[in-house]
């Protein structure tokens, strides 16, 4: 059994096992072997790689050699994958469909962990969540750095300054961590979701919960958010408007599994922000809570800087790394039995849920849906 861990695309700084994962591997008996260089970007060097026990190889030799393959995001197309090799990593198949028919194509099997299902059992394994704790963290400190004015109230003797004025769309896993960060900073702080279920959550953080009555229930969506009535959004959006005009930051987190993210912030709200203003959208990546919003760029429209990163989670990559390669570490052991041979057990929902390709075919059925659509 060899597992082969690649190098990510140049814009990527994770890496998706760090030497103390691969540690913990190599003593059970399973061959390692690393891209040159795959984890410089994470602070982890070739050294210590081999002094966990894993062997350091060129792409090619990495391809060939590997009977699993991790690499974060979707390999390049010309990649020379193994035949009926597995492949894990986060490859957004609801969005990336022409990779889902490469990985087909090549007769490959595909787990994309960002489709596990969002249970109890899983939760060692959802980097997802893993990630999105960290972008959350991050994206207050970027709007702090971004914001030409102080977080917390401070009272002097050349005058006061207001405490700033946080918005947060969005009490996911992100969304809390960026309440939690945005409090120990002094901010103050108002939360919208869809989900009533999170205000008591909210609430403890120290945050004011803004509550819109009518919302669809999204108790069996798995944790994500769901679509609303006309009625609802409507409701939602003078809601929404009330906080965004009082707002100084706001941070956007809310998407929908397959789905354009949904445009929260208007373009007349964000008229009503005033000059210095910092939005970061966290849902960039598929268009966006902001009219405005481009993935991966800042820019500055009528006064307001709208940072658009999906990917916050790589500007802290050795501890994102960290927690990503313990995520795959626990998801291997539902694939790996304890002789060290590859034993994939399709009765496990966790198993086959996260599982795209299979044997030239996709095994997912709502990635099947939009592509035969």
């Amino acid at each position: 059994m060899t597992i082969g861990v690649l190098k990510e695309p140049p814009y990527e700084t994770r890496v998706s096992l760090l030497p103390e994962t691969v540690a913990m591997l190599t003593k059970k008996g399973i061959a390692i072997c690393v891209e040159d260089n795959a984890g410089e970007k994470s602070f982890a060097d070739n050294q210590s790689y081999i002094e966990a026990g894993a062997s350091i190889k060129s792409r090619n030799e990495v391809v060939e050699a590997s009977d699993i393959l991790l690499f974060i995001h979707p390999a390049e197309p010309a990649i020379n994958l193994k035949n009926a090799a597995i492949l894990i990593g986060v490859y957004q198949p609801l969005f990336n469909t022409d990779i889902v028919k490469e990985f087909s194509s090549s007769n490959v099997t595909c787990f994309s962990m960002d489709m596990l299902p969002r249970t109890t059992r899983a939760q060692a394994m959802d980097v997802l969540s893993s990630q999105a704790n960290i972008a959350g963290y991050k994206a207050v400190l970027t709007a702090a750095n971004l914001y030409g004015r102080y977080f917390p109230m401070f009272m002097t003797a050349a005058g006061s300054v207001k405490p700033a004025k946080l918005l947060v769309l969005g009490a996911g896993v992100a969304g809390l961590q960026a309440i939690a960060t945005a409090k120990r900073l002094g901010a103050v702080v108002e939360v919208f979701d869809t989900r009533p279920a999170v205000k008591e959550e909210v609430m403890s953080l120290g945050a004011k919960f803004v509550e819109v009555e009518g919302a669809a229930d999204a108790s069996s969506a798995g944790g994500y958010a769901v679509e609303q009535t006309e009625e609802y959004k409507k409701k939602q959006q003078e809601k929404i408007a009330e906080s965004v005009a009082k707002a100084d930051i706001i941070i956007t987190t809310a998407q929908i599994p397959g789905k354009k993210a949904p445009i929260l912030i208007t373009e007349e709200m964000m008229g009503s922000m005033r000059n210095g203003s910092v939005i970061i959208d966290l849902a960039a990546a598929t268009g966006g809570n902001t009219p405005h919003t481009k993935n991966n760029e800042t820019i500055t429209h009528n006064g307001v800087t709208i940072l658009g990163n999906s990917n916050l989670q790589a500007t802290m990559p050795s501890d994102a790394s960290k927690l990503y390669g313990k995520n795959v570490l626990n998801f291997l052991q539902l694939l790996i039995d304890k002789e060290n041979n590859i034993n994939l057990n399709w009765e496990d929902d966790l198993v086959a849920g996260s599982c795209i390709t299979h044997n030239g075919e996709i095994k997912n059925e709502r990635v099947k849906a939009i592509i035969n659509n």
